[in-house]
């Protein structure tokens, strides 16, 4: 009896299940034995195949991810609840999700500024998104308050100074920020526990669940999706490979 080459009968396999169900026991045994063989000698073959099939995934997710933006595109890009800064009328956006305590966030909060900096037509939108404990949702509260009382201006810079903050997040320190900014700081704390507030921190937490966002940083850069840091030159290759691939 002729046994065939490996790769020929896994390509007979391929074929469909009528190929494999023609094998006899016999046939079958002496398949494994060659495959096993074939492998062992050539395992570059499973590196390529591992690689191949890495890369189908990654595609797939690509494009979960796209049809996610999209569908939570208006939530993303057009509330009227979170902060546009950069250039309001950019040909571009980048929206972040982001935690006041996050390490990860912190280290990209000079690489983001250096980008809108560098390039004076992007679109950057906030998403507050506390998730590392007490002390985050305290700092997004109190960001998210100054906003509704002193406006987008004061907001960013409240922002900023939380970011660069490196003790911890705690009434006085807070207290503290609201004296250097010139806050009543009665009237943030007031609007920390009000309704409106609360409202913009779970409208976020929402769209980060549909959005299947379980981190911060967390990136949109216009319907690509980027979960984690990104340093300052990747995000510029990503901005000019999409505006380039967009004409």
């Amino acid at each position: 009896m002729r046994i065939m080459a490996p790769l020929a009968l896994l390509g007979a396999l391929a074929a469909g299940p009528t190929a494999a169900q023609d094998m006899t026991d016999a046939e079958r045994d002496t398949f494994r034995a060659e495959v096993r063989a074939y492998l062992l000698e050539n395992p570059e073959v499973l590196m390529e195949a591992i690689g191949i099939l890495e890369e189908r995934q990654a595609e797939v997710a690509r494009n979960r991810d796209v049809d996610l933006v999209l569908s939570n595109a208006d939530a993303l890009f057009n509330s009227e609840t979170s902060f546009v800064g950069g250039n309001p009328d950019g040909d571009f956006t980048v929206v972040e999700f982001l935690d006041y305590r996050c390490g990860y966030c912190k280290r990209a909060h000079p690489e983001v500024a250096e980008l809108l900096n560098r390039d004076g037509n992007i679109r950057y939108v906030i998403k507050e998104l506390p998730i590392l404990g007490e002390e985050s949702v305290l700092a997004s509260q109190y960001a998210l308050a100054v906003q509704k009382l002193a406006g987008d201006e004061a907001y960013y810079d409240v922002h900023n100074t939380l970011m660069e903050f490196q003790g911890n997040i705690s009434e006085s320190s807070l207290a503290r920020v609201s004296t250097a900014f010139g806050l009543d700081h009665d009237a943030v704390v007031a609007k920390m526990n009000g309704p409106e507030v609360a409202a913009v921190i779970n409208e976020n937490r929402a769209l980060a669940q549909q959005l299947a966002i379980t981190g911060t940083p967390s990136f949109v850069f216009e319907d690509q999706m980027l979960r984690g840091y990104v340093p300052l030159a990747q995000m510029e290759q990503i901005v000019g490979q999409m505006r380039s691939r967009d004409g």
